[in-house]
Parts: C-alpha cells; structure tokens; sequence
C-alpha cells in the first residue's frame, strides 16, 4: 500500500498544479495590473505559486491521506490546506518576490484556487462514485477476516475512490452474523473467482496458531491475484519486511516485484510512450498504407486482426495485429503453424518479418501494452494452461509486452506442446522478478538485431 499512497500524493499533487497553473494565467489575463505577456513577471508569480503548492503538500499532505470520511469532511481538510497554501505563498513572496509584486494578485488567485479545488474535487468525487457504481475501472477487493483492523481497512477503501478498490466482502470463519461477509474461508479460492476479484487483502495476527498465510499467498498465485498482509499487531513495524503505512495499519506486500515501485512503473511508460511514438510517426506514416493495401488486395477481409487477448491483473483487451491469415473461424482457438494453409503470401512476409505486429505500438500508446513484457495470450491459452503450468497467471501481474525475455531467448511461435509455454513462463517470471529499465533496452537490441526467420504465432 505504500506504493498507492505515494501515487495518491502525486496524483492530487499533479491535480493541483494543474489547476493552479491555468488559475494563473488566466487570472493573469485578465488583470488590470499584471501582463501575460512580460514572460519575465509572469515566470515570478508561476514559480512562487508553484514552490508554494509543493512546500504546502511537504507540510501538510502526508497527514491527509487515507482519511476515512466523506466528501464534506474534506471540504474542511482542503480549507486547512489552502490556509496553509496562502501562508506559504506570503512567506516565500516576503522572501524572494522583488518588490514590486502584487501581493493583491498572489490573494485573488490562491482564493480563486480554493473555490476552483472544491469544485474540481466535487466533481471528481460524484464521477468517480459514479463509475464505481457502474464497475468501470475497478479493482475488486475482499478482506480476509472480520475485526476491527477489517473494519478500519474497508472504511479506508470506501472512502478513497482513487485507490480504484471496490470492496466486495469479508471472507472469515465466524458464525455470528455479518452482512457482508461473503464466505467461509475454506472457500477463498471459489469465491475469487466468483466475485472476479483483484485484491485480497489478509487481516490477521502474525502470532496467530491458526496462520494460513502460505495457503492464502498460494491460492493467490495460481490465480494471478494480488495479496496484501494488514498485521492487527502494529509492533510488526519493526520488522525488515517492505511495508506501507495506512495511518494506524501496516500493509506488507509478499509478492512485490519491481513494477508495484511507481518510479519504476513511471519510468517504463515515459520509455513506452517515447518508443511507441517514434515507432508510429517514423514508420506508420508511410509504411502503415503500403501494408494496409497489399493486405487488403491479398485476400478478402479487414486489413487488421484485433483479437481479445489477457493483459494486466487478468483484464482483457482488444490486440490489433494486421491480418496474415485468411479470415476464418478458427482464430481464437487455433495457433498458427509453419505449413498453415491459412497464411496468406504477405502474411508469411509479414509473420517471418514481425511486421504484422507493428499496429500493438498503438496498444502501447494507449498504456494497454508495454514495449518489453510478457507476449499476451488469446484468451484460451489463458483458460487452458492455468490449470496446467503453476503460477501461470503471475505473468499478469505486469503489461503484456510486443517483444519479450521468453520470445529472445528462443520461446516464440507456436507451443504445441506444454514444455513449450512452461519455457516462456519461465523466462516471463523471472523478467518481471528482476524487472530494470536497461533490461528492456537490452531486449528491444536482441530483438531488432535477431536475423532468425521464424514464424510468428504470438
């Protein structure tokens, strides 16, 4: 949890600064005493705005987070900040605004930042409710256990929509009645997949005789769902286990990899959204329309493929690939192989070639996909081998990639048989355990420098 409370913090501190920003030149732009266009002053005001926000968060945000209370209690919370805000904003313009500034200007926008903040949050508020309603952009989360720890966690779900959980139920052995409790715990592993839950979270005491915690941690692995241990000792502190604080409550993550980091999952999208773009203002331009006619010319059909395939925490999306085969029913079912009669002749130039893949830059730009990740798969190699290779669904737990650890190390094509796909897992988990950022550079080099004809099936 302490990676999504350092994300919530720069989430709302990116909020903010965008809001504060526009506040500024706008107010600018219709002051009678500051030019929007003296880029020199108006620098002055955007730096002492800006330096103000960041010392404000320093100061007062790390106590703010995770409160568990509703939407006109924060508009006391915001009140405080924007308190804070404008005594900063005085202080840091008695110190280094010259002086001619406008102390008039620096007043008019932090209030009109504080009304904009509580209109802003509103409607963020009422969509956010709004979507969870509807299931849109969820995480489906239960909470192992029935104690006043539980209690305290499901508030703090409930009550910060941009933590995208969804509470969904308690899962506990009591007898004593409980409304939401929504299972015996001997029945975990029917019940994740019943309620197509994300996130579980085990509330327990770690001194416990009855500890099922392997149990729990195994059952989470097979199915590719992520687990979170919330100690009801709070001594467990002292511990070298990686953990994130929620106020009174430890969160320790048994399965962190490196992309549960938000530096790093920040990093590998700045490279992916880079990469992608390149790739689709260098090459689409003008190699998009020669593929896209000789596809169409070739054979009846789209001159794309888009097949549903599983992507991160299990979620399916839309793969677009151009189409090297003939249109046919067998897509989603059949692997293509070496003599396949269903390739068409710029298909099997395309496959040998990986040209058919370049249309997934787009999956990438869209934050679907990655550059470097574990191929996707279409969606019955997913139901199929989960029940035949272990910890299959660990795979999901990052992007899926349009280039990966397995496929340059020789695991690509078709898996007709199981040692095949227990490879590519193999080469996958051990890329997303030891996952950097020169790691995915290496590969994108192994990729683009392998001379190899071979035929995709990916």
């Amino acid at each position: 949890m302490k990676t999504r409370e350092v994300e919530l913090s720069f989430l709302y501190l990116f909020f903010d600064f965008i809001l504060l920003n526009i506040l500024i030149v706008c107010l600018a732009y219709i002051s009678p005493v500051i030019s929007l266009r003296d880029f020199r002053e108006m620098s002055i005001y955007l730096v002492q705005g800006n330096l103000s926000l960041v010392f404000t968060y320093f100061i007062f945000t790390n106590n703010n987070l995770y409160k568990q209370e509703n939407y006109k209690k924060r508009i006391y919370r915001i009140t405080k900040r924007t308190m804070v805000f404008m005594l900063i904003s005085c202080l840091i313009a008695f110190m280094l605004l010259p002086q001619h500034y406008s102390a008039a200007f620096i007043f008019e926008y932090a209030i009109a930042f504080y009304l904009v903040e509580l209109l802003f949050y509103w409607f963020l508020y009422r969509f956010l409710k709004y979507e969870r309603r509807k299931g849109i952009r969820v995480r489906h989360a239960l909470i192992v256990g029935i104690n006043e720890t539980a209690f305290s966690l499901r508030n703090i779900i409930d009550s910060n929509l941009l933590l995208g959980y969804q509470f969904i139920g308690y899962v506990d052995d009591q007898l004593n009645y409980q409304p939401d409790r929504i299972g015996h715990l001997d029945e975990l592993q029917s019940l994740i997949k019943e309620f197509d839950i994300n996130m579980v979270f085990v509330t327990m005491s770690m001194f416990s005789t009855n500890n099922r915690l392997m149990e729990y941690l195994k059952i989470c692995n097979d199915l590719g769902v992520r687990l979170r241990i919330v100690p009801i000792i709070v001594e467990w502190n002292q511990l070298r286990i990686r953990k994130g604080m929620t106020k009174n409550l430890v969160m320790i993550n048994p399965q962190e990899i490196p992309m549960d980091n938000l530096g790093s999952r920040l990093a590998k999208r700045i490279f992916d959204l880079a990469f992608s773009s390149f790739v689709i203002l260098f090459f689409f331009t003008w190699l998009f329309p020669i593929i896209y006619c000789l596809v169409r010319l070739t054979s009846r059909g789209p001159a794309f493929f888009i097949q549903k395939r599983t992507g991160i925490n299990n979620e399916t999306f839309n793969c677009i690939k151009f189409r090297s085969m003939k249109v046919n029913n067998d897509s989603d079912t059949r692997q293509a192989c070496l003599k396949d009669d269903r390739i068409t002749w710029i298909g099997r130039i395309m496959r040998k070639t990986n040209i058919d893949e370049l249309p997934q830059f787009i999956n990438v730009f869209i934050g679907q996909m990655s550059v470097v990740g574990p191929r996707p798969h279409m969606l019955k190699h997913t139901a199929d081998y989960t029940d035949l290779i272990k910890f299959y669904l660990i795979r999901h737990y990052v992007k899926p990639g349009v280039t990966g650890w397995a496929q340059v190390n020789g695991y690509r094509g078709i898996t007709d048989e199981v040692w095949k796909m227990e490879k590519r897992v193999q080469y996958d988990m051990e890329y997303i355990e030891g996952w950097n950022l020169w790691w995915d550079v290496k590969i994108i080099f192994m990729t683009l420098t392998d001379r190899s004809i071979y035929y995709n099936a990916g």
